[in-house]
C-alpha cells in the first residue's frame, strides 16, 4: 500500500512542476509595477529603481527563476511586500480559516444533499424530486457573492439573526488558545464556550453560503448513482429475498453508489477552495482566499505564488484521499498505476 501510495504521488511531481513554472510567468505578466506600487506614488524614477533592484526585479526572468525555485527547495517561499511577513508563516496563519470554512460549509451540504439525493431517488417524480431539481437549479445559478450578499441582507440588516459580517470573532472576544486554528475546535479544548457559540456564529453565514453553492452537484450525483443502483439485478434480487426497503437501500444500494459520490466530493471541495477567494471578500473572513486577492491587488508575486503552490498541494493530497477511499469502500478498487 505505501509503495502504491509513494507510485501514486510521484505521478504528481510533473503537475506540480508545472504549476510552479505557469504562477511564475502569470505573475510576471499582470498589469502594474511592484516596486512602483511600495516606492509611493511621490517617488522619483531613482528610487523606484532601487526598490526594483532591492526585490530583484531587474534581473532577467530566468535568473529570477532559479532564484525562486532555489528559495522553494529551502521550504522559503519568499516574504510578502504588503505585511512584511514570510508568505509560509502568512499561510500558516490564515490557513486553518479557510479549511474550517470549507469543511464546515461541504459538511452541511452533505447533510442535507445526500438525503435528499437519495430521497428523491427512491421517490422518483414525487414533490421530493421536484424539490431536489429545483434545489440543484438554483445552485447552479446563484453566484456564490450574490448567495451570500443575500444572506447577509436578510439574516443581518433584516432580521438582526446573525452578527456582522466582520471576521471569525465578534470584536468583544479573544481567539481561543491555538491548538489546531479551527476556532469551534480549539475553544471546545480550552472550555471557553462562550468563544464556541460566538465563533459559531460567526461562521454560519458564510458556511451557509458555501453549503448552497455545492448542494448542487452533490444533490445530483447521489440522485443519478441511486437510480443507476436500484435498477440494477442485485438489488431486485434482495427485495425478492423479503429485505426490509431500509436493509436494501442503506446497505446494499447506497454503498455501491457511493463511489460516484466520493468523487463528486473530491470536485465540489476544489471548487470551493476556489469559492472561498469570494465569500472571504463578503464576509471579511481572514483566510487564505482574501490574503491572495489582497496581494494581487498590490503586485505582491510571492503571495500568490505560495497560496496557488499550498492550493495545487491540497488539491494533490484530496485526489490521494479518494483514491484510498475507493478501497475502502469497495474492495474491488485497488491503488494501481
Amino acid at each position: 500500500m505505501i509503495r502504491q501510495i509513494g507510485k501514486r504521488l510521484a505521478t504528481t511531481i510533473p503537475s506540480i512542476i508545472g504549476v510552479i513554472i505557469v504562477t511564475f510567468l502569470l505573475t510576471r505578466v499582470l498589469p502594474g509595477d511592484p516596486a512602483a506600487y511600495f516606492a509611493g506614488p511621490a517617488a522619483t524614477p531613482q528610487a523606484i529603481e532601487d526598490v526594483r533592484r532591492s526585490l530583484g526585479l531587474d534581473k532577467s526572468l530566468p535568473e529570477q527563476f532559479v532564484r525562486y525555485v532555489t528559495e522553494l527547495s529551502r521550504g522559503d517561499f519568499g516574504k510578502s511586500l504588503t505585511s512584511g511577513q514570510p508568505v509560509r508563516s502568512d499561510i500558516a496563519q490564515r490557513l486553518p480559516a479557510s479549511a474550517e470554512l470549507t469543511l464546515v460549509g461541504l459538511i452541511i451540504s452533505m447533510l442535507i444533499a445526500v438525503p435528499l439525493g437519495i430521497a428523491a431517488a427512491v421517490k422518483q417524480g414525487s414533490f421530493i424530486d421536484h424539490a431536489c431539481r429545483m434545489i440543484a437549479t438554483a445552485g447552479v445559478s446563484l453566484p456564490v457573492f450574490f448567495t451570500g450578499l443575500i444572506l447577509v441582507y436578510v439574516f443581518y440588516y433584516l432580521l438582526g439573526w446573525s452578527p456582522a459580517p466582520l471576521g471569525r470573532l465578534d470584536v468583544f472576544y479573544s481567539a481561543p488558545p491555538h491548538v489546531t486554528g479551527f476556532y469551534l475546535i480549539d475553544s471546545l479544548l480550552a472550555g471557553e464556550f462562550e468563544t464556541f457559540r460566538a465563533s459559531l456564529s460567526q461562521l454560519i453565514l458564510p458556511a451557509a453560503t458555501l453549503a448552497i453553492f455545492a448542494l448542487a452537484p452533490i444533490t445530483r450525483m447521489t440522485r443519478a448513482s441511486m437510480l443507476a443502483v436500484l435498477g440494477s439485478d442485485f438489488v431486485r434480487t434482495a427485495r425478492a429475498n423479503g429485505l426490509t426497503p431500509r436493509t436494501v437501500i442503506v446497505t446494499y444500494a447506497f454503498r455501491n453508489a457511493m463511489l460516484p459520490v466520493i468523487t463528486t466530493l473530491g470536485m465540489v471541495f476544489s471548487f470551493l477552495l476556489g469559492a472561498n477567494v469570494l465569500v472571504e471578500k463578503v464576509f471579511a473572513w481572514p483566510g487564505i482566499g482574501s490574503y491572495a486577492i489582497e496581494a494581487l491587488i498590490a503586485s505582491d508575486f510571492a503571495p500568490v505564488q505560495g497560496f496557488v503552490l499550498v492550493m495545487a498541494i491540497m488539491y494533490v493530497l484530496l485526489n490521494l484521499t479518494i483514491d484510498l477511499l475507493y478501497g475502502v469502500i469497495d474492495p474491488r478498487v485497488r491503488l494501481e498505476g
